[in-house]
């Protein structure tokens, strides 16, 4: 079901708020978490949706596809569209702390390969406001990630990474890891330290996916879509 805007007496004042009636959506779930997704980690992206910087949204396990698996509910999506990303996964519960970056990086057991398929419940998400698409879960729909990096990606400059977003096996589209606030690790210091803001708990095991690393790759029915990410592995899902 996709609506025009939430009822004047229900809508969002403050980025708070937002975080509010997202944290619902999370008690709603039959399954612990999956993990955490930002949006708007790139100025294409914060200008296409009207917002001065990233936003959290949070990835329900029943929304979580295996690597390679298919994607089905395409006919409800607005946006249509797949994008690559760079995730990390937590390998203990996180201190609700203000982080610094070397600190934040010894938190994470691994690095994956993922493919984001966002959505929205508002006809003109572009039109929302932040506090609304907080509420709308920042746009998160379902999500794909690839198997954990090879241990050496600590050594690797991510701003410089350039992964390619692929169609039925065809390069399509190539990303880099400086469109994500300049660099996928800064994208995670941000996030835990809006956690910390905004009191949200981070647990083992989850995941946060730091925003696409290019221009959104438009998708069909039929398709499969695709990140080679090089040396980091590589991530896939098909559409039906």
């Amino acid at each position: 079901m996709h609506v025009d805007s939430l009822p004047e007496a229900l809508q969002p004042a403050t980025r708070a708020e937002g975080y509010e009636i997202q944290s619902i959506l999370q008690s709603r779930s039959a399954a612990p978490l999956f993990g955490w997704k930002l949006a708007a980690t790139s100025r294409a992206g914060q200008q296409h949706i009207g917002v001065d910087g990233p936003i959290v949204g949070r990835i329900l396990a029943e929304q979580a596809i295996a690597n390679g698996g298919t994607y089905s509910a395409l006919e409800h999506n607005l946006m249509r569209v797949a994008e690559l990303e760079f995730a990390f996964r937590f390998a203990a519960d996180i201190a609700p702390k203000q982080w610094g970056l070397e600190e934040a990086l010894a938190q994470i057991g691994s690095l994956h390969p993922a493919i984001e398929i966002p959505d929205s419940r508002y006809n003109r998400y572009e039109l929302a406001g932040e506090a609304q698409l907080i509420a709308d879960n920042a746009c998160a729909h379902y999500f794909v990630l690839g198997e954990s990096a090879p241990d050496d990606w600590r050594t690797l400059d991510l701003t410089e990474h350039q992964p390619w977003g692929c169609i039925d096996g065809k390069r399509f589209r190539q990303g880099i890891g400086r469109n994500v606030l300049g660099d996928p690790r800064a994208a995670l210091l941000w996030f835990l330290n809006e956690a910390w803001r905004f009191r949200m708990t981070i647990r083992a095991g989850e995941i946060v996916t730091t925003g696409t690393c290019l221009e959104p790759m438009p998708i069909s029915h039929g398709i499969m879509v695709s990140g080679d990410f090089g040396t980091l592995g590589s991530v896939a899902v098909r559409i039906e």
